[in-house]
């Protein structure tokens, strides 16, 4: 699919957008997601303009994902960058690019046929295969999400589906993605979106595979086991209230163990915070793009698909290296 544009891609400097696009290249299950969305796509041969490749627009989507942009600053984008066009597989300058309505129909694909799940499915069902998600146990946790505040816009309002919420003594407007990752691997295997005042503990027992033996939360989920939604056989380790802990007198035996075992669980909750780090620093997603949860929401279940591609990059590079070799 990756094709050379005027012969730039052996003589211009090997920048970091080129050398993340060079590695999520080579990570990304290509195969497998085009043949998820392909029974959606608009057939061609109809008159007028040819639909273009589902596997063209899932890059360019991907992109946009991995690089902040919008509909139309990745049209833009396209024309400007020619590592863009070629990780999209728009070779030449002659070549046409899509357009911004393009790329938006395709969103709206993915969108209404509410492929974000599956498309994280896909990619977990690879990561599992590999051996790199082992589904013992779970770590769960939700981050909040901004929102534009504002009310200077064409309706006069607020998005009504987003919401304040209070953290410490600090007040945010917007949404919240929970979610749980493995508690080995730290890959992320489910997700929700809610709006931003919903308690964390209300959505935690939908994040479970099902799978797991053990499930980690702070101290926001105490009493989640004995929810009228708990799930059977899973052993919670919750941590322990601060003000609890801080009374702890580290000296007598039987509170030294207590502190350790609480330095233990905290150990295995801090691989629910890698996705979050990624999430908003490496891909630079701090405030929500669209109105309404479900769009919203659908963007940043493929977020974290890709995130789980980043975090074990590495290792699928070697895995495959390993294979070219022994061929």
């Amino acid at each position: 699919m990756k094709q050379s544009s005027l012969g730039l891609s052996n003589t211009v400097k090997r920048t970091r957008k080129r050398e993340f696009l060079d590695a999520m290249e080579l990570v990304v299950p290509w195969a497998e997601l085009v043949a998820l969305i392909e029974p959606y796509a608009p057939e061609s041969g109809r008159r007028g303009q040819q639909p273009f490749a589902v596997q063209t627009l899932l890059r360019i989507h991907f992109m946009q994902q991995w690089f902040k942009l919008s509909d139309p600053a990745m049209e833009e984008a396209l024309h400007d960058v020619p590592a863009f066009r070629d990780f999209a597989g728009l070779s030449h300058w002659d070549e046409h690019i899509p357009s911004e309505s393009s790329i938006l129909r395709f969103r709206h694909l993915l969108e209404r046929h509410k492929l974000a799940e599956p498309i994280l499915a896909t990619v977990n069902a690879l990561l599992q295969a590999k051996g790199l998600q082992l589904k013992a146990g779970t770590v769960v946790d939700a981050t909040l999400i901004a929102a534009p505040s504002s009310t200077k816009n064409k309706s006069g309002e607020r998005d009504p589906e987003m919401h304040q919420s209070k953290k410490g003594n600090q007040w945010y407007f917007g949404m919240k993605a929970h979610i749980a990752v493995d508690a080995d691997s730290g890959l992320v295997h489910t997700v929700r979106g809610t709006s931003g005042n919903v308690n964390d503990i209300v959505e935690v027992n939908s994040l479970l595979h099902g799978q797991e033996t053990d499930a980690f939360g702070d101290a926001g989920y105490q009493g989640v086991d004995k929810r009228p939604d708990a799930r059977p056989g899973v052993r919670w380790r919750v941590a322990m209230r601060p003000g609890l802990r801080r009374a702890l007198d580290k000296d007598k035996p039987v509170d030294g163990l207590i502190d350790q075992f609480e330095r233990a669980k905290a150990r295995i909750r801090a691989k629910v915070e890698h996705p979050f780090r990624v999430l908003k620093q490496q891909f630079g997603y701090v405030k929500v793009r669209y109105r309404g949860l479900k769009k919203n929401t659908a963007q940043i279940v493929t977020l974290f698909a890709l995130s789980n591609l980043w975090v074990v990059r590495h290792r699928l590079l070697v895995m495959g290296q390993g294979r070219a070799q022994g061929a």
